[in-house]
């Protein structure tokens, strides 16, 4: 079993750590594996009250692993990957999700964040989703997520012109909810999946479900942006700009 994730336990709260900094934590499918168990082992755990996905110092995750996410869309559809698998929790999550995010946050580092319940950030985060510059189309159902929760103008900068928001912007936009420094934001970040998880159970539940209503479209949008997906990624504009993109990396 890789230490690229580390599953860890704070009272009642379980902590989803990705823990690849050498590699920006850049999420292969098997990270993407072992995330979805952890969330998995969560909701199956009573004694778990609340879920805290946090990367490393300086960096929450830099999105997919391009070699890796190339290997495994060409593998067929990719409702059935990890990758779906790990989506699949976080829309249907059982329990609150609180993220913690440091330095960089792109691709599925940023969409994640439209399905947590909380989120704090340093104030050395960037937030960005390149999809379309690498001539793809935004997943984990951000493309509906990220109109209804930041407005259809902040989404388009976000998801279709790829622009970078730092940490105050994503706050103002309310992709965040709190700014601390990056000396604080663990600590801050696990202070909130633990007020959470410290109210009564069933009314958090409720009032929690009432928020986040009928997730079906959630999933159906998933499934349609997953298809497109697929299809970009076979796409000749999409094999000139990841050509591009990797003769940049050397």
């Amino acid at each position: 079993m890789s230490d690229d994730v580390i599953i860890e336990r704070d009272e009642a709260v379980q902590i989803i750590r990705m823990n690849r900094p050498e590699k920006k934590n850049a999420l292969t499918g098997e990270m993407y594996g072992m995330m979805a168990e952890g969330l998995k082992e969560a909701y199956a755990d009573d004694s778990v009250r609340a879920v805290l996905i946090l990367g490393c110092p300086g960096v929450f995750s830099a999105g997919n692993d391009i070699r890796d996410f190339i290997q495994v869309a060409q593998s067929g559809d990719l409702t059935k990957t990890a990758v779906f698998d790990f989506l699949t929790q976080i829309v249907t999550a059982e329990k609150s999700l609180v993220a913690g995010v440091d330095g960089v946050a792109i691709g599925i580092g940023t969409t994640l964040l439209f399905h947590c319940d909380q989120v704090v950030a340093s104030h050395k985060a960037k937030f960005k989703t390149p999809f379309v510059n690498l001539g793809l189309v935004p997943e984990a159902g951000s493309s509906l997520l990220a109109p209804r929760i930041i407005g259809h103008h902040k989404a388009f900068e976000l998801l279709a012109m790829g622009k970078t928001f730092g940490a105050e912007s994503a706050r103002e936009a309310g992709i965040v909810n709190l700014v601390v420094t990056p000396d604080e934001l663990e600590q801050s970040a696990l202070a909130v999946a633990k007020t959470i998880a410290s109210r009564p159970k069933e009314a958090m539940e409720i009032t929690r479900k009432l928020l986040r209503g009928d997730r079906s479209d959630v999933l159906e949008r998933m499934k349609e942006e997953s298809k497109l997906f697929g299809e970009r990624l076979a796409s000749e504009e999409a094999k000139h700009a990841f050509m591009k993109f990797m003769r940049k990396e050397r």
